[in-house]
């Protein structure tokens, strides 16, 4: 459904279309310090965010009823389209680089890929298993990933809806499929609570990793330079690991303080790289300083867990966050 006024505006150009009196600020990132708008309209949790790629001006979110809305970011803070289709909850969306299409897994089994402007579904893939995670390849926007429940990753031609290629070494569901390398490399964890690293296109594991004391790590991000691996530990730790050739842990740099209780909360870094922010179980959102460790900034966002949290491509200062109390929240 289209909740807008009209589809096009007086110049003619879609709805979609950036604007075009948006430039970076500068690239010194802050951390927000207060609430300036609130988006309400999933009557479940809100499970992830994504920002429009490269401009920010709309936000794309993921519903634990079923439904995928888009809102509005810079104007009216409106929501421009509810695109239904999926049975159950929505676990994971993601953008094509340019924003044109976007896909969305489901625990109903199915992955979609959507046109974003008319909210049709182009394609629809399944392999009778749940999706956890449904990643596009950076530069071969036909290729999809899928971390599946039955401990496998299947790579989709989209082209064609065919499985090109099954990665199958993990011991329990794969929860996180991660590009490296210009996506030469990805990287992928799961709930046997070790990490694999692959080459892009060949099922056989370049490097494994596994450690008595590693706990399950359910979301996994890359830093902006395309250095670093932080993913989120269930013994409330972030990990840091080398995103480069040798993938082992840093383990001067572990960021601890925040509960994250179990959830896979998302973590994420400011586009500079100055800072790395999670949510947790409390319904807060920490900030890190990325140099010395420490806990720069908390924030108390939300009633229930803050499952996810985004930084805008272009204006420093401001984060989404998203919560199971079924708001998306923007912050400056």
């Amino acid at each position: 459904f289209f909740h807008g006024k009209e589809a096009t505006n007086y110049a003619g150009e879609s709805w979609l279309a950036a604007p075009k009196d948006r430039k970076k600020e500068n690239d010194h990132c802050y951390a927000p310090k207060r609430l300036i708008h609130t988006w309400s309209g999933h009557t479940k949790g809100v499970q992830a965010i994504r920002f429009f790629p490269n401009h920010g001006h709309l936000i794309l979110s993921a519903g634990l009823d079923s439904k995928i809305k888009i809102w509005d970011v810079h104007n009216s803070g409106k929501c421009m389209r509810t695109y239904l289709g999926h049975d159950k909850a929505v676990k994971d969306i993601q953008f094509t680089n340019d924003g044109a299409k976007f896909v969305s897994s489901s625990w109903d089994k199915k992955i979609k890929l959507w046109d974003t402007e008319t909210g049709k579904v182009i394609s629809t893939f399944t392999s009778g298993k749940i999706a956890y995670a449904s990643v596009l390849h950076p530069n071969q926007q036909n290729i999809l990933m899928a971390a599946q429940s039955d401990k496998k990753i299947l790579q989709y031609d989209m082209n064609s809806g065919d499985v090109v290629q099954e990665y199958d070494q993990h011991l329990g569901a794969v929860n996180t499929v991660t590009f490296v390398d210009e996506g030469r490399r990805f990287v992928t964890t799961s709930d046997d609570k070790s990490m694999r690293v692959w080459e892009f296109g060949i099922p056989v594991v370049m490097k494994y990793i596994a450690d008595p004391t590693m706990h399950s790590m359910p979301a996994v991000t890359l830093s902006p330079t395309g250095a670093w691996l932080a993913a989120q530990s269930l013994d409330n730790q972030i990990m840091i690991y080398s995103a480069k050739d040798k993938f082992r842990l840093n383990t001067k740099k572990r960021f601890t303080g925040h509960a994250n209780g179990g959830y896979a909360c998302q973590p994420n870094f400011s586009p500079d790289g100055r800072f790395l922010m999670s949510g947790d179980a409390d319904g807060k959102c920490h900030f890190w300083d990325w140099k010395s460790k420490r806990i720069f900034k908390t924030l108390r966002a939300h009633d229930k867990v803050t499952i996810g949290c985004e930084w805008h491509p272009l204006e420093t200062s401001k984060v989404a966050t998203c919560s199971w109390d079924g708001t998306i929240k923007y912050w400056d």
